[in-house]
């Protein structure tokens, strides 16, 4: 009998051993993990027979095929499995081959930004339509059990790592949101980083893209018929703006002659241009879909806005304080700061290799003060210095969990009336938290704790 091993004992890890172990065939998990929660997983796949191998992670013997969860190339299990031969896969791309006969169509959204978002827009405008449809993939769940539920279409968000290992996927449609520079460690370069985001188009039967993004649209150059969004007017074969209403210029009967109204501005929650482009791209893909133009703002208006994006906590003396703690990298941090006029900015975190010079050009004539802390914030204080050298930048050290008070405390000290103190830290969290949503809840708690102070 044929071998699959299945690195990692996440989410995704656990869900593929059950599946493979549904189907009758042989599976063994390597986990280099030993605490409570690799425990129990481990536990509940050996009730369904599967090998759980915890400790330091080799290669099982007689292994024919390795499910990888998000790992790089580079890592030695997966680089040791390719140099013997062993074909690697993802979940994702294990979830596609394993479909039952008549499966749900794929709608599948890839970006560097906006991907859950726009993926769950996506799926409330569905919902709107009467279809049944659920959000999955990088959004939270595993592609590999949505398959085998009785879904009519499924919104699938896709990453970086999981398009990598995908070798097959041919959604009936697909759209790339943004690219920028993220994940740089993982991918090794920008060019291998954007031609993994790229292999969403290869096998789709209607390629969307953003036409206001040069990225995007060298991807999409060599698709004819490819679709784009914009917040501009759009033009025949695009979906666009045309002053506040969301108009789709594509999928209607005359795409020179006719156009036709999905939404207003007032629809879109929160009103920032990169949410708009959100809202497009996923307009675009419902109506890829056939979803008519009422279902589309219906979906908008249901549409309950992710936490840590954009969320206003209090204001203060007259200072607004919002959490974007999901902006993990540069390229979702100038979404954020460029939302507001004036801004004191809460920055730092984990930058994976991403260059910061571009962002604090862009957004200096905004910045009223700084406020930096984590692991790579003598980066974000160097571009500062470069860049917008007149903005007044407070460093706090430390890695304590009240790091954040004395932060929002500083930027409290930084902030006019009328100013926003905006925590979009550019990098990721896990230097200092366990994730993006405890750096925010953290910065909503200082917040509050400042607002019952005053």
């Amino acid at each position: 009998m044929s071998l699959t091993c299945v690195a990692g004992l996440g989410v995704s890890g656990t869900a593929v051993a059950r599946a493979l172990a549904g189907r009758g065939e042989r599976v063994v998990v390597v986990e280099s993990g030993g605490g409570e929660r690799q425990l129990a997983a481990a536990a509940e796949l050996s009730g369904r027979g599967v090998e759980v191998r915890l400790g330091p992670l080799s290669l099982p013997e007689g292994t024919t095929r390795l499910v990888t969860t998000g790992w790089a190339p580079h890592h030695p299990l997966i680089a040791a499995a390719l140099s013997a031969g062993v074909e690697v896969i993802g979940e994702v791309e294990l979830a596609w081959r394993l479909r039952p006969a008549e499966p749900a169509p794929w709608l599948a959204l890839t970006g560097t930004n906006g991907k859950t978002t726009a993926v769950r827009m996506l799926t409330a405008m569905l919902t709107a339509a009467g279809h049944k449809a659920a959000a999955v993939g990088n959004v939270g769940v595993p592609v590999v059990e949505a398959v085998r539920e009785p879904y009519d279409v499924l919104a699938v968000e896709l990453s970086s790592f999981q398009l990598h290992w995908s070798a097959t996927l041919a959604p009936h449609a697909a759209a790339v949101l943004n690219v920028a520079p993220d994940h740089l460690d993982w991918h090794g370069s920008m060019d291998a980083y954007a031609a993994a985001k790229g292999r969403v188009f290869e096998r789709a039967g209607t390629v969307i893209y953003n036409a206001d993004d040069p990225e995007c649209a060298r991807l999409a150059g060599p698709y004819p018929g490819a679709v784009g969004f914009t917040l501009r007017v759009p033009r025949p074969g695009q979906v666009g703006l045309v002053e506040d209403l969301l108009v789709d210029r594509a999928f209607v009967g005359d795409p020179v002659e006719a156009a036709e109204e999905l939404a207003t501005l007032a629809d879109v929650r929160p009103l920032a241009p990169h949410n708009v482009a959100n809202a497009l791209a996923a307009a675009a893909l419902a109506r890829a879909f056939g979803v008519p133009a009422e279902a589309v703002r219906q979906g908008l208006r249901d549409f309950t806005p992710d936490p840590h994006r954009l969320a206003h906590v209090a204001r203060v003396a007259e200072v607004d304080y919002v959490d974007d703690s999901k902006a993990t990298n540069p390229h979702a941090a100038a979404a954020a700061l460029a939302s507001y006029p004036s801004i004191v900015w809460v920055a730092g975190g984990q930058l994976k290799g991403a260059d910061v010079a571009d962002l604090v050009s862009q957004a200096a004539p905004r910045l009223r003060g700084a406020v930096l802390l984590g692991a790579d914030r003598a980066r974000i204080a160097e571009a500062l210095a470069r860049h917008a050298p007149n903005v007044p930048v407070v460093d706090i050290e430390g890695q304590d969990t009240g790091v954040m008070d004395r932060v929002v405390t500083e930027a409290s000290r930084l902030a006019s009336p009328g100013d926003t103190v905006l925590l979009a830290p550019a990098g990721a969290s896990l230097d200092m938290f366990p994730g993006y949503p405890a750096r925010g809840e953290a910065f909503a708690r200082a917040v509050r704790a400042l607002a019952a102070g005053t």
